[in-house]
């Protein structure tokens, strides 16, 4: 059956074709990039003058990222199942299809690894490679569990960090600096993360439920009302709401269920 395409939130702006960039993604990695290009400068001028203590240490970072995403890419290709045509191969279409929607022209590697209880996906990528990887326990919910619409989602995600840019070395390294720094880098991410979330609503509207797994684990989010966490977005507030918030990488699930139940708006960031 065709599925139509979905609405999109209105104050989601395209800022690369087809990509449904949150709004304020855009300000808080030029700002945050700013800040990590001051202190690359700052650190230089001081060893130039002579000065140089241990923040030195910081101009080893450019070499250390480059290690650190060609180990993480490694580690997928020796230990993970490579998802292809023989492979979970209805996995494999997922990730051609949602390649071709979010206009990849290359499809990246995926890999389903060993989760060890964790309920977890990430996106990366070493050189011109990218990569997608699956923990199994997240996997399961689609490969063994039928619910096929909530792994669509997780792949439209991931894919979704790739085709939004969130994978480039270049971007990470602009980001290096201001990761170290509370409240700062991880406002970037939390809006990257609603940036994928749209993603994968453009992909698969129907598997935004598969989210329930974040509050719930892989056996009980049937269980769960999506709509109810939504809901409680507009109830939990207060102090101690916005600073765990404001300390994680990801918004809080309350918000994030709102921006998917609601998509005449975008997600709150802080």
């Amino acid at each position: 059956m065709m599925r139509m395409r979905p609405e999109l939130p209105r104050l989601c702006r395209l800022r690369r074709p087809g990509i449904p960039f949150h709004p304020l993604e855009r300000r808080l990695l030029l700002a945050c990039v700013g800040v990590t290009g001051l202190t690359f400068v700052g650190v230089a001028l001081r060893v130039m003058e002579g000065q140089a203590d241990q923040t030195i240490a910081l101009l080893a970072l450019p070499v250390l990222l480059w290690i650190t995403r060609g180990r993480l890419y490694a580690h997928q290709r020796v230990n993970g199942v490579r998802i292809s045509e023989n492979q979970f191969p209805e996995v494999h279409r997922m990730v051609v299809e949602a390649s071709a929607r979010l206009g990849l022209p290359r499809v990246p590697d995926a890999y389903v690894v060993l989760g060890n209880g964790r309920v977890n996906a990430l996106a990366s990528g070493h050189g011109l490679r990218r990569f997608v990887a699956v923990n199994s326990d997240l996997f399961e919910i689609g490969a063994v569990g039928g619910d096929s619409d909530a792994l669509r989602f997780v792949i439209g995600h991931e894919v979704g960090h790739i085709a939004a840019g969130h994978a480039s070395y270049w971007r990470q390294l602009g980001l290096s600096v201001a990761n170290l720094i509370p409240f700062v880098g991880v406002s970037v991410n939390r809006a990257q993360e609603y940036t994928a979330d749209n993603c994968a609503y453009l992909y698969c509207p129907e598997g935004r439920h598969g989210l329930r797994v974040l509050a719930a684990g892989k056996y009980l989010y049937r269980s769960v009302d999506f709509q109810a966490i939504a809901d409680r977005a507009h109830t939990e507030r207060g102090f101690f709401i916005w600073l765990v918030n404001a300390l994680s990488s990801h918004p809080v699930n309350t918000w994030r269920f709102a921006a998917l139940a609601d998509r005449s708006r975008p997600g709150r960031v802080f």
